[in-house]
C-alpha cells in the first residue's frame, strides 16, 4: 500500500485536504516526500515541512526553492541548481576547488560553466573529472586539448561529444588505431591484463567516434570494417553515416548491427523495408518512418509483407483513409500497431477487439478515444491482460469500476497507475490513504 501512496502523490487531481494528509504521512518515508516535493500546489508551510525531510535529495530541495548560503557547505544543492540553470557563477568556481572528487565530477556535467571553471576542471588531477567535462563541454578549444589527454576515458568523452570539431576526429581515430599497438608492442614485458585494458580502452574510444555526427566518410569506411559489432552498430545508428556505408552495414552478418541501421533516422526507405524482413524491429515508431512523407507511408502500407505494413501503422498522424485501411488489415500485428491511433471511432475500435481480442487489447486500451464501455470489457476479460490493465489504469476515460479492478490488481504498476489517475474518485483516494 505505501507504493500506492507514492503514486497518489503524483495525482494532479488530489484535493487540498488529502494532499495535507500525505504531507503529514511523509516523515519516515523519504520517497513519498520526494514525490510530493515536485508538486506545484504546495503551500509555503507544506514546502518547509517537506524540505526538512529531504536533506539527501538535492533536486527535491531545489524544486522546493530552498536557498543556498555557502555552496561549499551545500554542494549537492548548489550543483542541482547549477544543473538546472538557476545557480550563481561564483558557486561553480568555489565548487571546482572542492576537495571531494565526486562533487567536481558532478559539477563538470553542468551546462554553461564559466571558462575559468572549465579550465580548472580540465586540468584536474583526477581523470574522471576531466572525462566528465570532455563529454559535456561545448568549448571547441578545450575539446581539442582534451583529445590528446593521456587517459583513454577522457579521449572517449571527447569522441562522444557532439560539439567536438570534425578535424580532431580523424586524427583521434588514427591515434587510437596505432597507439594501443605501439604501447603494447613497445614493451614486450607488458602484462596480459594491461594489454587487455589498453585494447578495451581503444574499443570504447572507437565506439564513441562511430556515434559522432562530424566523422569524415573515410573514417566511417574504416569503422564499418571494425572487428567489433558494437562499433559497427554505433556507426549504423549514426544519422551522419554516408549512404554507401549504411548499405554495407545493412548486409552485416550481425543482426544487432542491421537493427541499428533500421533505427537510423536517415536510412533509405527501400533499405528499411528490406531490413524489416531480416531483423526483429518490434512495436516502435522508427525515426525514418516518423519523418516519412504521405507518399512514402502509402508505399509502406501497400507492401505485401505485414512486417513492412506494421512500420507505417506505428505513425499516429496517418491520413484517415490509410489509417482505416490498416485498422481493417487481416494481420493481427498490423492492427495491434495501428490500434492506438486517434480518430478510429468507437465502432471501429470495437470491431478490432471483436476480431483479435487479447492480441490487440493492450494497444486498444492506450487509444485516447477508447470509450469507457470498451475499457470496461477489456478490464473484465478473463484471464486479464496485464499490459491492457496498465493502460486502462492511466486512461482518462477509465470508469470507477475499471479503476477499482486496476487498484485490486496484483500487478504493482497497474495499481500505481490507477492511484495516479486524475479520474480516480475522491472517495477512492481517501480510502487508499485510510488503508495505509
Amino acid at each position: 500500500m505505501p507504493s500506492l501512496l507514492h503514486a497518489l502523490a503524483e495525482n494532479p487531481a488530489l484535493p487540498p485536504e488529502l494532499l495535507q494528509r500525505l504531507v503529514d504521512a511523509a516523515p519516515g518515508d523519504e520517497f513519498l516526500a520526494g514525490e510530493l516535493a515536485h508538486r506545484t500546489d504546495l503551500d509555503p508551510r507544506q514546502a518547509i515541512a517537506l524540505a526538512a525531510l529531504l536533506d539527501d535529495s538535492p533536486y527535491g530541495l531545489a524544486a522546493l526553492g530552498v536557498p543556498v548560503g555557502d555552496p561549499l557547505a551545500q554542494p549537492a544543492l548548489a550543483i542541482a541548481l547549477l544543473d538546472e540553470g538557476r545557480g550563481r557563477p561564483e558557486w561553480a568556481l568555489a565548487l571546482a576547488r572542492h576537495p571531494d572528487c565526486d562533487t567536481r565530477i558532478k559539477l563538470a556535467s553542468c551546462p554553461g560553466l564559466p571558462d575559468a571553471v572549465s579550465d580548472l576542471l580540465a586540468a584536474d588531477g583526477e581523470a574522471d573529472v576531466a572525462a566528465e567535462l570532455a563529454h559535456h563541454t561545448g568549448r571547441s578549444d578545450l575539446l581539442r586539448t582534451l583529445a590528446t589527454h593521456p587517459e583513454a576515458q577522457v579521449r572517449r568523452g571527447v569522441a562522444g561529444n557532439e560539439a567536438t570539431p570534425p578535424e580532431p576526429l580523424a586524427s583521434l581515430l588514427l591515434d587510437e588505431e596505432v597507439g594501443v599497438r605501439e604501447r603494447a608492442a613497445g614493451n614486450p614485458a607488458t602484462p596480459a591484463d594491461a594489454a587487455a585494458r589498453l585494447a578495451t580502452d581503444h574499443l570504447f574510444v572507437r565506439q564513441a567516434l562511430a556515434e559522432h555526427p562530424g566523422l569524415p566518410e573515410d573514417a566511417q569506411r574504416l569503422l564499418a570494417e571494425d572487428e567489433y559489432p558494437w562499433v559497427r552498430g554505433n556507426l549504423g545508428l549514426n544519422p551522419a553515416t554516408a549512404e554507401p556505408v549504411l548499405r554495407r552495414l545493412a548486409a552485416d552478418p550481425d543482426a544487432s548491427v542491421r537493427r541499428q541501421v533500421a533505427q537510423n533516422e536517415a536510412v533509405p526507405l527501400d533499405l528499411l523495408a528490406a531490413l524489416a524482413l531480416t531483423v526483429r524491429i518490434g512495436p516502435t515508431l522508427l525515426d525514418r518512418v516518423a519523418a516519412a512523407t504521405p507518399d512514402e507511408l502509402a508505399q509502406l502500407a501497400a507492401s505485401p509483407e505485414p512486417r513492412v505494413r506494421t512500420l507505417a501503422a506505428q505513425r499516429r498522424d496517418l491520413p484517415a483513409a490509410l489509417r482505416d485501411r490498416l485498422a481493417s488489415d487481416a494481420d493481427a500485428k498490423v492492427v495491434k500497431s495501428v490500434a492506438p491511433h486517434p480518430g478510429l471511432g468507437p465502432a471501429r475500435l470495437a470491431d478490432m477487439y471483436e476480431r483479435f481480442g487479447s492480441q490487440v487489447a493492450a494497444t486498444l486500451a492506450t487509444n485516447p478515444d477508447a470509450p469507457a464501455g470498451l475499457l470496461d470489457r477489456i478490464a473484465s476479460a478473463a484471464p486479464p491482460v496485464t499490459r491492457a490493465l496498465r493502460a486502462i489504469a492511466r486512461h482518462a476515460h477509465a470508469s470507477p469500476a475499471a479503476l477499482a479492478v486496476c487498484l485490486a490488481s496484483a500487478d504493482a504498476r497497474t495499481a500505481e497507475g490507477a492511484a495516479a489517475n486524475p479520474a480516480l474518485p475522491v472517495a477512492m483516494m481517501a480510502a487508499l490513504i485510510q488503508q495505509a
